[in-house]
């Protein structure tokens, strides 16, 4: 039996980084950007390389820029720490898997290393292999998310926080409240779907070429935090804070306050932290057209709202203006609990 499963980019709404800081945040996944993971039983374990992980360049010059962009890893060691906290997992869990191997492989069309979720999306995909190849499905949903948090940042050192697996594992739209005692007693947040309608006017634009390993921004945040430093501390509750709003006004239906919950959240990241010059244009342009705008992640895309068919005809001009790929990005509808692993194809 064949099988395949999907996770899709997601974009941060409102609140991040707060989720790494027992904050709060709303995020949406993108189904224009799927990490396809396909599984079936073979005589060994085998773990296919993606595109990613090639080792094969066109010249020196070309190995070089790729490293400098995208580091020296690829997907296959995401999916061996998944199989790991999998496998461990059900031991612990006393689920007993099937004496069968598999060989699995990735496709990943998410935009690389521009704060899109691609890492997360290639875990979370292979976690839902893993659950339908074994046909397991004891594993509580609401810990899935954290499951796959292990894989990276317990396995592979990667500083990371929530945001990214819980809406791949939900999809949709989705709150997270990740209050410190309710988290460390229950093992995961608290996660809430936004039925939003009619949705707001969103966008999304990223550049490939503002490309940087977000593990790097994110160990720069955890020092400081560790640290004690105050403004870093009451900067996440101000994150938490504008999450909650947008939560509020999300399900009252007070879609205009959006545009200045988003404009907030990257004016406050921005008096923090160095924000390139290269990323800060991304938001100064969106905003010179009357559109909201702040890091959809770590950095190298950007979403907001605009107002109009004519500001996002604008928009679009003055982005691509600094090779910025701009598109109305197409959220993945909610995750059924009951149907979350892979369907046979």
């Amino acid at each position: 039996m064949l099988y395949r499963t999907r996770s899709y980019a997601r974009a941060g709404l409102l609140g991040n980084p707060s989720d790494g800081y027992y904050g709060k945040t709303v995020a949406f996944s993108i189904e224009d950007f799927p990490v396809e993971v396909v599984i079936y039983e073979s005589p060994e374990l085998r773990i296919e390389p993606g595109d990613v992980d090639k080792n094969h360049f066109e010249n020196i010059g070309n190995l070089v820029n790729v490293v400098q962009h995208y580091g020296y890893y690829g997907g296959v060691r995401l999916i061996k720490a998944t199989i790991k906290v999998f496998a461990r997992y059900c031991h612990d869990a006393g689920i007993e898997l099937p004496l069968r191997n598999f060989t699995i492989c990735y496709s990943s069309a998410v935009p690389r290393l521009v704060g899109l979720g691609g890492s997360s999306a290639i875990c979370t995909a292979t976690f839902k292999a893993l659950m339908a190849f074994y046909e397991v499905r004891e594993i509580p949903f609401e810990l899935i998310p954290t499951l796959c948090w292990r894989a990276e940042s317990e396995e592979l050192g990667i500083q990371c926080g929530m945001q990214d697996r819980v809406i791949q594992v939900y999809e949709g739209m989705v709150f997270m409240d990740f209050e410190k005692e309710h988290f460390e007693a229950a093992d995961h947040g608290r996660y809430e779907w936004l039925a939003v309608a009619p949705m707001p006017r969103l966008y999304l634009a990223y550049d490939p070429n503002r490309a940087e390993f977000s593990g790097i921004y994110h160990r720069k945040l955890r020092v400081l935090f560790e640290e004690q430093k105050r403004e870093i501390i009451a900067a996440m509750g101000e994150f938490a804070d504008l999450a909650q709003q947008g939560r509020d006004a999300i399900a009252a239906g007070n879609l205009d306050l959006l545009p200045g919950l988003i404009n907030a959240n990257f004016d406050l990241r921005n008096r923090l932290f160095n924000v390139s010059p290269e990323n800060v244009r991304m938001v100064q342009c969106a905003r010179q057209v009357g559109a909201s705008a702040k890091f959809a992640g770590s950095g190298g895309a950007i979403v907001g709202t605009y107002e109009d068919e004519r500001m996002f005809q604008r928009l679009t001009q003055e982005l691509e203006a600094i090779h910025c790929t701009v598109l109305r990005p197409c959220l993945a509808p909610a995750q059924d609990p009951a149907q979350f692993a892979a369907q046979s194809g």
